[in-house]
């Protein structure tokens, strides 16, 4: 498959997601918040499985990451008044103030754009930081608002229940996508190679999480797994 193509199916596969929770939260199927940590999830596994359609030549990294850059400028331009999309408005906000776009989703569409350029599908230090990124600070919102659990002593907004959720779905989504990797033969294996990196990794995503750095959480979280994959990869 030519990466014209593969970044054409990319685009779509990506596109048909974000659009599907747009219509399930604009016709109240689920609340906004909880779309919101879907299309948090969910949009970075997709992508990332994505990139085994690409083939090994200079130029498809630049298609593959032209797919989040698209789709961030889309909520830019949403978040700005530019593009009327109530929908989309509706999926990704708290408050169906669209600038909020502007903070937490325009920052995760950016790091995704970066880890794609910067490490690509051969590296092992861009894919955990991606997936802690989806399935750690994704799901901890989730869990966090709905089991009742201490708070952390040095964060009062953030529960221990929270931040187990952060470990536990950003490990088992990181080695869920090694485990696709090694099988499709993209990664040597074994898989349990993985194990120990991947769990340090997560385990400094998770206390980075916990200090509960407001709308640049995406960031943040990012840069601590990529520094931390550096030493442990």
């Amino acid at each position: 498959m030519t990466p014209y193509i593969a970044a054409l199916l990319t685009f779509v596969i990506a596109l048909a997601f974000l659009r599907l929770m747009d219509f399930l939260a604009h016709r109240g199927f689920i609340e906004s918040r909880l779309s919101r940590k879907l299309i948090h999830i969910g949009t970075g596994p997709i992508f990332v499985l994505c990139w085994l359609m690409f083939t090994d030549v200079f130029i498809s990294r630049w298609l593959a990451a032209l797919v989040p850059l698209l789709i961030t400028i889309q909520f830019a331009l949403v978040g700005l008044g530019v593009i009327k999309d109530e929908a989309a408005v509706k999926a990704m906000s708290r408050t169906g103030d669209p600038r909020e776009i502007l903070r937490g989703p325009l920052f995760y569409g950016i790091v995704f754009v970066a880890m794609t350029l910067i490490y690509w599908k051969d590296s092992l230090i861009g894919i955990p930081a991606l997936m802690i990124l989806c399935g750690g600070d994704g799901i901890a919102d989730i869990v966090g608002r709905r089991v009742n659990s201490p708070k952390l002593p040095w964060s009062r907004e953030k529960s221990v229940a929270g931040s187990l959720s952060v470990f536990f779905g950003g490990w088992l989504l990181t080695m869920f996508i090694f485990t696709v990797y090694v099988w499709l033969g993209a990664f040597s294996g074994p898989t349990t190679r993985f194990v120990l990196p991947v769990s340090l990794v997560t385990l400094g995503a998770t206390l980075v999480e916990s200090l509960s750095f407001k709308d640049i959480d995406n960031v943040t979280i990012v840069v601590a797994c990529v520094v931390i994959g550096h030493l442990v990869f």
